[in-house]
């Protein structure tokens, strides 16, 4: 961001230059009243400030009359159009004395090519005559001025043209040498061919006796293009007419003028919105990117205060705090709520400092603004993914960890259900134990899916399959007194996701609407393809640009405040009573989507109902059919196999599992152990079952060891989680399989047989 605290306003530099200049200036309108002067045009008028001429006519100037001639003048140039240019004037000052004037008034015109008024300098050249008259008188003190002079002086005769005089200020402005000038005919010499290039245009001269170039480029001797401003004039010397040409340097004028035009383009072009005011808080200048970024434009800006961008989102500490800063001299930089013209709200990165006239005083403020509603916005986004990702993490963790003690809590309440005869009052306590653990096991399986700790079986599918198939069972989830539409894109593409957990997000996005529709509504599943680019990814962040599927389900109920909003996919949150859900729906739809490799987007109005709207990446290929397959018996075995599981009560319930069904067990509580009784053993091991989590670790990493002796065992993994690093370490593949925890003794049992009768 550029610093404008040091850096003054086009304004304050455009005054400072004509406040510098020796020319009287001044401006006036069609009426013909002044819009504003120089200091030195103020000084002549009788005023300490400009400003205090502004408004006022000739009439109640301090040479009350003269006014009727000046205002003679003006109305001639703006009735007329043309310039009235160089004209000496004798005047009558208020206390008698006379002055000469050399006046030039020029039309006014805006924008649109329309006279608006006059703009008028005079120099006052009653002391340069003065001077002229002792030069004559002396030419010793001439001699001296001439020579001493900071301008460049070039004297002709103004009969012939030739060089009599030069001063050493040109020979050394131009680096031509005095003897190279002296006798020459001004025509002659290359530097002023563009002035007086010919005879005809001296004799121009010699009738005229005056002529001025405000900007005109002279090449100097060694080829340096040197900017000046030149005033010739035709006097008598000696009862001799000469021509004095006068030659001022104004290279760093130029430069400074250039400089400006080139802050002034700067501030015009920038992206940022600058705001200029007064020490009374008027808009003085706004520029572009203001009126593009707030609806203003800079007509309606100006004149105004900042506060018509007041959105109320700051209240009256903010702002006393704003201007004590300011009032202390110093740069005030803070992010602001404001209003646009329309309504709408936007956040703006802003500093405000003030702007110094050369004697330090506070002249203006200028504020620069930047619209970070966006950043703001991904910034906000970011958060809320970094919070779910974290809270995602501590769900995997504690499903983990309860999934070990819910698979004790099952096997041991299988094995006293097995043993408990039919009659017995307590068999019936066991199995509400049982029902309990289920219903725990389906807790911690949606947590596992929150944090996308769960082994899926990804498959290439057509959503609108799934959608179809769905729509069969979405009534006994969503009730009768709700209307189902679905409205499929034809030529939908495909996308890599596990079937079943696509139909688990369409019942949980169902349940979630039936709730949210207690009197009944619609509910519309729509498909289609989405193509995002940058600009449209950029208001759906954080989804990336690219080719999609989506999915939306929408439904008329109640819809969702944006503190709810906010909320609503981190696991346990809900607005429901106790009965009504435990506020993991939609906390699993969002970690299936997200470890999918999917996005999620929610829109919500209260009042007006909920869209969930899916992002999956779209794949090449059709879909994959999903066969079911119905489980058939299993049977026991007499095989050895090897049992590693660091949780003691686990292990020791697994152990007994195995023992009871004629399994020979080799137990080991971690990888190192495990990896001495597969090398002790003398026997075969068929299978190694094992925790995918062992300590110093991966259940992955000491199958491979064990492979470099035992190449034919093969593995069940057992977990409660498995994250996709767990997974590229090869939970899948030739002879390994995988069983999620908690397991009841008969899915374990099945899987062990599985596993040892596959090929």
């Amino acid at each position: 961001m550029t610093d404008t605290g040091s850096i003054p306003t086009s304004q304050q530099i455009l005054e400072t230059v004509l406040d510098a200049v020796p020319m009287r200036v001044f401006w006036k309108d069609c009426n013909l009243v002044y819009l504003g002067c120089n200091a030195a045009f103020a000084r002549d008028a009788g005023f300490d400030d400009p400003r205090d001429v502004v408004g006022k006519d000739d009439h109640q100037m301090a040479w009350r009359e003269q006014a009727n001639a000046y205002r003679a003048d003006d109305r001639q140039v703006i009735e007329s159009g043309r310039s009235k240019l160089l004209i000496e004037e004798p005047q009558t000052t208020p206390e008698g004395n006379r002055i000469t004037l050399l006046t030039s008034k020029v039309p006014l015109r805006g924008p649109d090519g329309q006279v608006h008024g006059v703009l008028g300098a005079y120099m006052d050249v009653t002391e340069r005559q003065r001077a002229e008259q002792a030069l004559r008188a002396s030419e010793l003190r001439y001699r001296r001025l001439f020579e001493s002079a900071k301008d460049g002086i070039l004297i002709l005769d103004a009969a012939t043209g030739t060089v009599v005089d030069v001063n050493p200020f040109l020979i050394e402005l131009l680096g031509i040498s005095r003897e190279g000038l002296l006798g020459r005919k001004v025509w002659e010499l290359g530097f002023f061919e563009d002035i007086l290039a010919s005879q005809a245009s001296f004799a121009e001269l010699q009738q005229k006796k005056y002529v001025r170039y405000e900007d005109l480029a002279l090449e100097a001797g060694d080829g340096r293009r040197v900017e000046v401003e030149f005033v010739s004039n035709v006097y008598l010397v000696d009862g001799a007419s000469v021509v004095q040409c006068n030659i001022r340097d104004i290279s760093a004028r130029k430069r400074a003028q250039e400089s400006l035009a080139r802050l002034s383009t700067a501030v015009e072009q920038s992206a940022e919105s600058i705001v200029i005011t007064d020490t009374a808080g008027t808009i003085v200048y706004v520029n572009p990117a203001f009126e593009r970024g707030t609806g203003y434009p800079r007509d309606q800006a100006i004149g105004q205060n900042p506060r018509i961008l007041k959105s109320g989102m700051q209240d009256a500490e903010f702002y006393r705090h704003l201007w004590a800063v300011l009032g202390r001299g110093e740069v005030w930089s803070g992010r602001i709520t404001n209003r646009r013209h329309d309504g709408t709200l936007f956040e703006a990165e802003t500093t405000i400092s003030a702007v110094r006239d050369a004697e330090g005083k506070v002249v203006n403020y200028v504020a620069a603004q930047r619209d970070v509603t966006h950043e703001t916005q991904l910034q906000q986004q970011l958060l809320q993914a970094q919070k779910m990702e974290a809270i995602g993490l501590l769900a995997g963790g504690v499903a983990h960890d309860f999934n070990n003690l819910l698979g004790v809590i099952t096997g041991y309440g299988e094995i006293v259900h097995g043993r408990l005869a039919d009659e017995d009052p307590l068999k019936g306590k066991v199995e509400q134990i049982l029902k309990a653990a289920e219903r725990a096991a389906d807790l911690t399986r949606q947590l596992l899916a929150f944090g996308r700790k769960q082994v899926l079986q990804p498959k290439v599918l057509d959503l609108n399959a799934v959608v179809t198939a769905m729509q069969e069972m979405l009534p006994r989830v969503i009730g009768e007194d709700v209307e189902l539409v679905a409205v499929l894109e034809p030529d939908l593409g495909s996308v890599r996701a596990d079937p079943g957990q696509i139909d688990q997000i369409l019942m949980n996005l169902a349940a979630n609407a039936r709730d949210a529709m207690p009197d009944g509504g619609r509910i519309t599943i729509e498909t289609r393809n989405a193509d995002l680019d940058e600009r449209h990814a950029a208001t759906h962040a954080p989804v990336p640009a690219g080719r999609y599927v989506m999915l939306a389900f929408s439904d008329t109920g109640s819809g969702m405040d944006a503190a709810t909003k906010a909320r609503v996919f981190e696991p346990f949150f809900t607005t429901k009573s106790v009965a009504q859900g435990t506020g993991l729906g939609l906390a699993t739809v969002y970690g299936i989507v997200k470890q999918s490799e999917g996005y999620l987007w929610v829109y919500s109005e209260v009042g007006v109902g909920t869209t969930f709207k899916v992002f999956l990446p779209r794949v090449d290929g059709g879909a994959e059919s999903a066969a079911v397959t119905e489980p058939g018996p299993f049977s026991v075995g007499t095989e050895t196999l090897l049992l590693v599981e660091d949780e003691a009560s686990l292990r020791e319930l697994l152990e007994e599992i195995l023992r009871a069904s004629g399994y020979t067990v080799l137990v080991a509580r971690d990888g190192t152990e495990a990896l001495q009784l597969a090398a002790g053993h003398p026997g075969l091991i068929p299978l190694m079952v094992t925790d995918v989590i062992l300590p110093g670790a991966f259940g992955p990493r000491i199958a491979e060891l064990v492979a470099q002796e035992r190449p034919d065992m093969k593995v069940l993994f057992i977990s409660g989680y498995s994250d996709e690093a767990v997974a590229r370490h090869g939970l899948t593949g030739p002879g390994r399989t995988f069983l999620s925890k908690p397991f009841g003794s008969e899915l374990l049992l099945r899987r062990v047989r599985e596993a040892l009768d596959a090929t």
